[in-house]
Formats: C-alpha cells, sequence, structure tokens
C-alpha cells in the first residue's frame, strides 16, 4: 500500500472522510494548520492503528555496521518496526484505509529529510478510500522486519544512540519506563 507517482497518502481508520481540511493536530509541533501525507519511502510507518505506538529504525548511508548488526540482526533486511504485545491484537484486527491525494497540492516537511507532506488548503482525495488489508502480511511483503516486544523503551533507547535513521511515533501510548 503505497502511492503511486504523482500521489501522496493519508492513512485513516475513518472510511467516510471527502475532504482533507487543514488542522493543528493535537501531538504537532507546529501550530500552522494542515492536511498530512506521506510518500511512498514513508508510507510504512503508517501501516498500524492509529494510536499504537511503534518505533522504527533502517539503515543509511552512513550506518554503521556494528549498528546494522547490533540493532536489525542477522537476515533483518534494511528496516526493521517495533511495537508491544499489547498492540499485536489491534495489528491484526484494524480496519484501515489509505487515502490518495495529489502530490502537487502537499509540500515535504522535514529535515535534513522529509518526513511528511503538508497541504495549506483543503484536499479532495482522488478517489474513495483503500482498504489496506492486512498490515502483518504488508510488512511482510515490504521486507520490513516486525518485532514484538514486552515495552519499546529499550529498543528506542538503542536505536537513538545508533547510526540508523530512525522514527517514533505515538510513543506517549507506549507501556512507562521501568527503571
Amino acid at each position: 500500500m503505497r502511492p503511486a507517482p504523482g500521489q501522496v497518502l493519508h492513512f485513516s481508520e475513518d472510511p467516510g472522510i471527502t475532504r482533507f481540511v487543514p488542522h493543528v493536530a493535537a501531538t504537532s509541533t507546529r501550530a500552522e494548520p494542515l492536511v498530512w501525507a506521506v510518500d511512498h519511502d514513508r508510507a510504512p510507518d503508517y501501516w498500524f492503528p492509529r494510536q499504537c505506538p511503534r518505533a522504527m529504525a533502517w539503515l543509511t548511508p552512513g550506518t554503521a555496521d556494528g549498528d546494522r548488526d547490533r540493532i536489525l540482526g542477522p537476515g533483518g533486511g534494511t528496516r526493521v518496526h517495533a511495537i508491544e504485545y499489547g498492540w499485536l491484537a489491534a495489528m491484526r484486527t484494524v480496519r484501515l484505509y489509505a487515502y490518495r491525494l495529489p502530490a502537487d497540492r502537499f509540500t515535504p516537511i522535514g529535515d535534513p529529510e522529509p518526513h511528511a507532506h503538508a497541504a495549506r488548503e483543503p484536499v479532495t482525495p482522488l478517489g474513495p478510500p483503500e482498504p489496506v488489508g492486512d498490515l502483518l502480511a504488508l510488512h511482510d511483503e515490504a521486507g520490513i522486519q516486525l518485532r514484538v516486544l514486552p515495552a519499546l523503551w529499550p529498543f528506542w533507547d538503542a536505536v537513538v544512540t545508533s547510526s540508523l535513521g530512525f522514527s517514533g511515533i505515538r510513543l506517549r501510548n507506549a507501556r512507562p519506563r521501568v527503571d
């Protein structure tokens, strides 16, 4: 489930959206009202239930061999996503939809590399929402390692101090840290 050329995607559990109107997301660090979407490379970041905390890491040109071996592991491919056991049932049962949106209405957000795309004006989807389907199968088909852990924090702490690229989404919903 990735956008075609000239498109970006917005993922939602709501199949009834007919128009995306800019708003300030509750989790946003930006005060400007925006419509958010993702491109081909970042679409897998959203193959999850909306509120599911997830930690993700991937190879970059600057990734050290030791970090690759320690975090991705043997046979680990180029990318790993991690969730907590408490979210596995939701991963298996959520009904997630993808909305295809015209990419020319969006600008990349993020520095030094874009992590999302944003529009400042309302955007109408290019067609009806598409069911995303089996999220575990999507990870498998994309060659993305999916780890299910008792807690995300030890993995996250290792990732953010490594030379891998990384992203964490909805981490506030993760189990509390245990010292």
